[in-house]
């Protein structure tokens, strides 16, 4: 494996983790918080220092990788980003725990929004802003970020799309355009311009400036951490209604988005999964509003909260208009079954992925065909293409690593003793980057009850959840780190 190409790109990810440290210090200084401003810029220092450090030792890198390094290069910059990202909210004092420090800063970049403090509105407006900041890190991912801004990423855009696969979520990866690098900038481009458009609404909606930020942040990047203990309850109709469009924007597959840019609209139209999603949330949606119109003044006020709690779940997002825990048993199982579900591949959200779950039906259908049929040939196909055998063994492969990692997880999870609806919807809220779950972990409480140990199964869990398992796992086999090709 080369080494030296790994730790290189690490050290990219810390130094530009070090840049953006630097507005929460601006945040600081502005409120008077000269210790707190300090802190964040020796933190940015410190890092910006070992990323140079690391600079000097690998200059004499080979210039190319492969699958291996992706994944090795995206596990460890993640978890080296969690440790420093976590120093922060330690060092201020807000958060005395490093564990809970390290829960809340990986909830924040795997864009999960699970959170341990009890009293969000405690924290100073810096550290509220780098938790919500992270979630719009994070939701992107910061290796496509380096490839989109890293001029030798051109250079070396046959090696990218290692990257961009072992960072971006979905059964597949692939690119816009020849250049990595200019499918990374695409991306960008989109999301930076959508995440613009959802602040200048919610300031039109009346939300303050430092909130339509945070929440922007935390609605393009599907994480869902608020800077009030209602969430998004306190603020009006109109701003949640749009959060309520942006979260479902932000859980559509950014190729959509590339595909409206060229015009290609008949494309969009018979694209299977977005199709699937819309469908999928449009019937929830209804059937919740159903369900709970009697808890409401009229009908209408059902739908908005129903569309919001749909959008929120099913796009990983998090983000809570009304305590749903309140609500009847259906509606509280659609919402579950929707935390499975997940958002679209490409997507800022997470999940199982709504490509993944129409390709575990086709392979379904594909067994039960060939179970009555042996000799006859049934052809998997999705949008008018056939898919090949190996994505849908992986997906098959990824659903059975994702039981066993959800079991164990709830397992290890129980020693803390509480009911078995607290525990489970913590690990599926976790390792799905939801946030909120159920009864103790529902949409008005938090993690702080939980254990260190159970904290750092669930911060294991978020990271996997976002790095969709096989990255984090190859990191602990031999074949990884064998110089052998």
């Amino acid at each position: 494996m080369n080494v030296k190409f790994v730790f290189r790109i690490t050290a990219l990810c810390v130094f530009f983790t070090s840049l953006f440290m630097i507005a929460p210090a601006i945040i600081s200084f502005i409120d008077s918080q000269m210790r707190n401003g300090f802190i964040y810029l020796s933190i940015a220092a410190v890092m910006m220092l070992f990323s140079g450090l690391v600079f000097i030792l690998t200059r004499n890198y080979k210039p190319t990788f492969y699958a291996q390094e992706g994944f090795a290069s995206t596990s460890i910059s993640w978890i080296i980003m969690s440790f420093l990202g976590a120093i922060p909210f330690k060092l201020t004092g807000e958060i005395p725990s490093y564990i809970d420090a390290l829960f809340e800063i990986v909830s924040g970049f795997t864009t999960t929004g699970a959170s341990i403090l009890t009293d969000v509105e405690a924290l100073s407006r810096c550290n509220l802003y780098w938790r919500s900041f992270s979630h719009w890190l994070g939701g992107m991912g910061v290796l496509v970020f380096l490839l989109a801004i890293v001029p030798t990423a051109k250079k070396e855009g046959g090696s990218g799309i290692f990257l961009m696969r072992a960072e971006s979520p979905g059964p597949s990866v692939g690119k816009f355009t020849p250049h990595i690098r200019q499918t990374a900038i695409i991306l960008y481009v989109i999301y930076i311009l959508l995440t613009a458009a959802c602040v200048i609404l919610l300031l039109v909606g009346g939300m303050p400036v430092f909130d339509s930020l945070c929440i922007a942040f935390g609605t393009a990047g599907t994480g869902g951490f608020a800077v009030l203990n209602s969430s998004m309850a306190s603020y009006s109709v109109f701003c949640r209604g749009v959060v309520t469009v942006f979260m479902f924007l932000f859980g559509v597959n950014f190729n959509i988005y590339f595909l409206i840019l060229l015009r290609q609209f008949k494309s969009v139209f018979k694209n299977g999964e977005l199709r699937t999603y819309i469908l999928i949330v449009l019937s929830s949606i209804a059937l919740i509003a159903l369900n709970i119109r009697n808890m409401f003044g009229n009908i209408g006020d059902a739908l908005h909260h129903a569309a919001f709690q749909v959008s929120s779940i099913m796009t990983t997002t998090g983000f809570a208009s009304v305590d749903f825990e309140q609500w009847p048993a259906f509606s509280k199982s659609i919402l579950f079954i929707l935390m499975f579900i997940g958002a679209c591949a490409g997507s800022t959200g997470g999940g199982l992925k709504v490509s993944r779950v129409i390709l575990l039906f086709k392979s379904i259908w594909k067994t039960i065909i060939k179970t009555l049929h042996p000799r006859k040939v049934h052809i998997v196909r999705m949008d008018s293409k056939t898919v090949e055998a190996s994505v849908t063994h992986g997906v098959n492969s990824y659903l059975a690593i994702y039981c066993v990692i959800i079991l164990t997880s709830f397992l290890i999870v129980s020693l803390d003793n509480y009911t078995i609806g607290t525990n489970l919807s913590a690990v599926v809220a976790c390792f799905n980057n939801i946030g909120p779950g159920f009864e103790l972990v529902g949409a008005t409480a938090n993690y702080a009850h939980f254990s260190d140990l159970s904290k750092i199964v669930l911060s294991c869990d978020m990271l996997l959840g976002r790095l969709e398992i096989f990255p984090l796992l190859v990191l602990f086999s031999p074949d990884l780190w064998s110089r052998k090709r």
